[in-house]
């Protein structure tokens, strides 16, 4: 039986909250783990689930506004950047979701990613070099693809990866930074501590294997669906094609922020194989899976 592109979605919404459930426990039996080396009792149960809480709703609510801030985007205005505007509302239209908010990157690297938490508070943001290399047809496969991501919630789920992956690393620090006394590890905390130790060190290197496995399956997804929405798949291809011989790296790109886009701000991508870490599947083999498309 054939899967559609709505079996797809439905199935990123599940990876999500299986996601959430498993991080979740993991990072409950962490705090378990500090909670009882630290001898806090049950007031430090409530002050982990509470920073926990404060975490995730942060985060959550402005992951976006820091993915932004965090490239230079600022917002296109909408006459200098009329036809990016024009592309990006027919594109929403044609996808079914409230246009997105439009924003500028000023870097002569040719890149593009969408955030936000969902298609109400979603934001698209260009580079100028891709604004210069892309005519208005291939420009409305990239939009098509940033689109996708947002009626897929593919942000969503990555955002709640880097939210799990985020406190990981914070616990994994506080644990080699903040040990518990010799008189605490002599009262039977011993072995406790080291399972903490050997859980923070293998947790993020966990969270990482599965963030980039999502977040390389999240690419062909939208490829596929962006196709589907503008009818025209070689659109995208094309536009790839253009990315896949453009060497030059992002400036302000960090690799935090390198799943969201496109292609690789480092350029990673252009070779054909990547590894585990990977955040997108080769440049190549994206471009070869369109051109096989039939709609």
């Amino acid at each position: 039986m054939r899967e559609t592109l709505y079996d797809l979605i439905s199935a990123n919404k599940m990876k999500t909250w299986i996601f959430m459930v498993i991080f979740s426990l993991l990072l409950g039996f962490i705090g378990y783990i500090i909670v009882n080396l630290f001898n806090w009792g049950v007031g430090g149960y409530i002050m982990f689930a509470i920073f926990i809480i404060f975490y995730n709703l942060i985060t959550y609510y402005y992951s976006d506004k820091i993915a932004l801030a965090s490239v230079g985007a600022k917002p296109a205005d909408p006459y200098e950047f009329r036809v990016l505007h024009n592309v990006v509302e027919e594109v929403a239209i044609a996808g079914g979701i409230p246009k997105p908010k439009v924003y500028i990157i000023n870097d002569p690297s040719p890149n593009a990613f969408a955030t936000g938490r969902n298609p109400n508070n979603a934001s698209i943001a260009v580079t100028t070099g891709l604004l210069l290399l892309m005519d208005r047809r291939e420009l409305q496969g990239v939009i098509a693809h940033e689109v996708s991501h947002i009626r897929n919630y593919d942000i969503l789920l990555m955002t709640i990866a880097a939210i799990m992956g985020g406190l990981i690393v914070l616990l994994r620090d506080f644990l080699f930074f903040f040990r518990p006394s010799r008189d605490e590890k002599d009262n039977g905390s011993g072995i406790l501590f080291l399972i903490g130790i050997l859980l923070a060190i293998i947790s993020p290197i966990l969270v990482a294997l599965i963030r980039s496995a999502i977040s390389r399956q999240r690419e062909y997804l939208a490829d596929a669906s962006g196709a589907m929405i503008i009818r025209d798949p070689s659109a995208l291809a094309d536009a790839l094609e253009k990315l896949l011989h453009f060497q030059k790296k992002m400036v302000n790109a960090s690799s935090a922020t390198a799943h969201l886009f496109i292609v690789n701000p480092f350029g990673e991508d252009r070779a054909s194989f990547t590894g585990l870490f990977a955040t997108h599947p080769p440049l190549e083999d994206r471009i070869r899976r369109l051109r096989s498309l039939i709609i």
